[in-house]
């Protein structure tokens, strides 16, 4: 059993906010800017997000 991580805690509180914003229906999406409505989109783009900071998380497995 591996016990590293995959996901830094901070990759966690990224994901966290982008829920919260669709929650609050003030998320959007990239260049269409239309509101996010679905949960696992939220998800990917906090990790991306995640990502572009610097923060532990795997790579996209859909380049």
């Amino acid at each position: 059993m591996n016990s590293t991580r995959k996901y830094s805690p901070s990759s966690g509180k990224q994901v966290e906010i982008e829920l919260h914003e669709m929650h609050q229906g003030t998320l959007k999406s990239g260049r269409s800017g239309k509101t996010v409505t679905n949960p696992k989109q939220a998800i990917a783009i906090g990790l991306s997000k995640a990502r572009r900071m610097g923060a532990k998380v795997p790579p996209n497995p859909n380049p």
